[in-house]
């Protein structure tokens, strides 16, 4: 029996041991500034902007780029310190350090970006009537009410509402997005909401369209607008010289820049 016992509280010891070392296996943060990012394990979301300043890193300074379908995967593994940092948008990037009390964001930026609508190579019926609805709505105050209704000390404060008498002679637009960029898109329940679904549905009730949403990978949207299973993409979608070569872009309707998102300790 005593010899049961014993066995018993080694068995015990020995799996608190190991349950202290899975819990001691997070390295301490060594990403205090852009200037550390050389030779580190980068997280990103694939094909984002992110994507493509990490990828410099890789390719000049030794760095290691792990790439995730989801903003949200890459910072979980940063939480569990499979890699050194993540670089994001910086609005997703305050909505993920808001909800997990563990992450920063360090001060250094990269360069301001732009986002925009994405439509297929030659729209140009549909591109202008987005540039003209999207003027209007910068000009009437719509598009920044939308976004302090998901940013800032007035959150919560502005939802948009279709106007009333609203028609939709036009039929319905598809719009491809990436729901997990909050508070760009994001689920709400079954629903998907955020600043651009606002916009978007803003833009399609002044146009006398109705707004479908689908949800894919990030890297999947171009594909889907240039074939036509999508009208247009919306998903925090930075205006690149690279991505005009597949795309055709809209007027911009917000600005936005990459942040580098740590561990605390």
């Amino acid at each position: 029996m005593m010899k049961k016992k014993l066995i018993s509280l080694l068995l015990v010891s020995a799996m608190a041991a190991a349950t202290a070392g899975c819990g001691s296996s997070v390295p301490a943060n060594s990403v205090n500034s852009r200037d550390d990012l050389p030779g580190k394990k980068i997280g990103v979301q694939l094909g984002t902007t992110g994507d493509s300043d990490a990828t410099e890193y890789e390719k000049n300074d030794g760095s290691t780029v792990e790439r995730y379908n989801k903003g949200a995967d890459a910072i979980q593994a940063l939480k569990t310190g499979k890699i050194d940092c993540v670089i994001i948008d910086q609005q997703p990037a305050e909505a993920f350090v808001e909800k997990n009390d563990d992450l920063k964001i360090l001060s250094d930026t990269f360069d301001p970006e732009e986002y925009a609508i994405c439509i297929a190579k030659g729209n140009s019926e549909l591109t202008d009537k987005f540039n003209s609805a999207i003027e209007e709505l910068q000009k009437d105050g719509t598009i920044d009410s939308i976004t302090s209704n998901y940013i800032g000390d007035e959150a919560g404060k502005h939802p948009y509402e279709t106007p009333d008498g609203t028609e939709y002679p036009n039929g319905t637009l598809t719009m491809a997005t990436n729901a997990q960029f909050e508070p760009y898109e994001y689920y709400d329940g079954d629903q998907i909401v955020g600043i651009d679904a606002d916009i978007a549905k803003a833009i399609c009730d002044k146009l006398g369209y109705e707004l479908k949403i689908e949800d894919m990978e990030f890297d999947a949207i171009i594909a889907a607008v240039s074939s036509g299973k999508a009208d247009f993409g919306a998903a925090g979608i930075t205006v690149t010289e690279d991505r005009k070569k597949n795309i055709d872009f809209t007027d911009t309707y917000t600005k936005a820049c990459q942040v580098i998102v740590v561990r605390n300790k």
